[in-house]
């Protein structure tokens, strides 16, 4: 494997060894294991990122004492000059096109943390390319789009974690998942995600184009449109079609249904899984309210923003097991079974099953096992990284793997399309095609705009 440098394998020897022979089953605070095992710039692995926005921030700043930023994309210039300046003191290569970071042999991990319209064609040709990807949720678009990403990385090999930091938050979603793995639940009768609304916005004029930003090459994949900038008073975001309130827009996201719905869907998910409930939904029903006017599931107008805001959807399960969908509650994770429920979000997990632990503790390595007996410390975003930097040395399926992804994001997308159309849906979940609605079908892919096709090549199998 001529692009695993003997550096990379010498790196992940000496900062992950400590952490492989763990496998306590709570959290660990200790913030030190990792930086003690990289000492000197030179035991870091380099990464290029991307993408320089909030989430690249957000993920770098978790990774930084474990990676070296030699490499920066960004269609922003202002973002990619600010993120080199803060993560590589002005020394990583700029670039605004990412494919010469995907060319340079020097780089072991891609970081691909762009708006979602263009989570998978980077990602895709990363892979092909030889790199091993965290890549931002949700991976894809489309339904199809995730045939396509799960093929590859089978012919690959690569490794590929994607940002559902949940999965890596020991204390409350995988204690959670420990509960119900032990039988705690029982049958899982229903699971519920509940993911808040989105946002609306007045008429949004076409504006010009800052002179940092290539908006030709930001809409990528998607039709070419003008760009929409609308000042806020106060200190709130502007109204825009692009930077962050890109995911109010079905042109480059899915809305709070794959935005949220792709951490809470998929913890939803995991437990099913993880219950040996392990049929995929026949059945999506419900109802949904958008900002704007649609005909045959498009806006009609394009200058607002277009997501869904209000939302209920029934997903159904082989066995009377159903998933709801929904805006209107707390945010978080109710898992319902015959034998009691729980509810966790980011700040707790309740439920007699959880306060039931004080005299009946789960085993010991019952955290140990939902989290497919990876090594466990440090907690949420940083244990993430730390779980992904683990499964390159080892080759192993990391916590958040592109499979388990596209199953929980294949129901998101489902929402959103009966959504848009405004009817319900029947499933066929082994062929993965919408049964007996043609132009439903339409909807599991999308054209891309010419000269922004995914440029298919060899595969660098590991």
């Amino acid at each position: 494997m001529n692009r695993q440098k003997t550096v990379r394998r010498d790196f992940l020897k000496t900062t992950l060894v400590g952490s492989a022979a763990m496998s306590t089953p709570y959290f660990l605070s200790s913030t030190r294991s990792f930086a003690q095992g990289t000492s000197s710039k030179n035991d870091k692995m380099s990464i290029g990122v991307i993408g320089a926005g909030g989430m690249a921030n957000g993920n770098i700043n978790a990774a930084r004492d474990w990676v070296d930023v030699v490499a920066v994309a960004d269609v922003d210039s202002k973002r990619s000059a600010s993120f080199s300046e803060q993560f590589s003191d002005g020394k990583a290569d700029e670039y605004e096109d990412y494919r010469e970071i995907l060319d340079r042999d020097d780089i072991d991990l891609i970081h691909v943390a762009t708006p979602d319209h263009w989570h998978t064609k980077p990602l895709i040709e990363a892979m092909l390319a030889g790199k091993d990807v965290y890549c931002e949720k949700p991976l894809t678009l489309t339904i199809d789009e995730g045939k396509l990403i799960r093929k590859v990385q089978k012919e690959t090999g690569r490794i590929v974690q994607v940002g559902t930091q949940q999965r890596s938050t020991f204390n409350l979603f995988v204690k959670a998942m420990a509960i119900v793995a032990d039988g705690r639940i029982g049958k899982i009768r229903q699971v519920q995600a509940a993911i808040g609304g989105a946002p609306t916005s007045p008429s949004i004029p076409v504006a010009a184009v800052p002179d940092e930003l290539n908006w030709d090459r930001w809409l990528g994949p998607a039709p070419k449109v003008p760009y929409r900038f609308l000042a806020r008073e106060g200190k709130g975001r502007p109204n825009t079609n692009c930077h962050y309130e890109f995911r109010w827009w079905y042109q480059y996201s899915g809305g709070k249904l794959t935005d949220w719905g792709a951490h809470h869907v998929d913890i939803c998910n995991w437990a099913l899984k993880l219950n040996g409930q392990t049929e995929g939904p026949v059945s999506i029903s419900g109802a949904a309210k958008h900002p704007v006017e649609f005909k045959d599931g498009f806006p009609v107008q394009d200058d607002r923003y277009n997501t869904t805001t209000d939302f209920h959807f029934s997903v159904k399960y082989p066995g009377d097991t159903e998933m709801i969908i929904r805006n209107d509650t707390d945010n978080g994770v109710l898992i319902t079974g015959d034998k009691g429920r729980i509810f966790v979000n980011r700040r707790k997990l309740a439920g007699k099953p959880v306060e039931d632990l004080a005299d009946n503790p789960l085993p010991e390595d019952a955290l140990s096992k939902v989290y497919k007996g990876l090594p466990m410390e440090l907690n949420e975003r940083k244990a993430h990284w730390a779980n992904f930097l683990h499964c390159v040395r080892e080759r192993k399926e990391p916590i958040s793997d592109v499979h388990s992804h596209m199953e929980m994001l294949n129901v998101c997308h489902l929402a959103g399309i009966s959504a848009r159309l405004g009817r319900d849906l029947k499933w066929d979940d082994s062929s993965e095609q919408i049964v007996g609605d043609e132009e439903a079908n339409s909807f599991l892919a999308r054209p891309y705009r010419e000269g922004y096709e995914i440029e298919m090549r060899e595969t660098a199998n590991s």
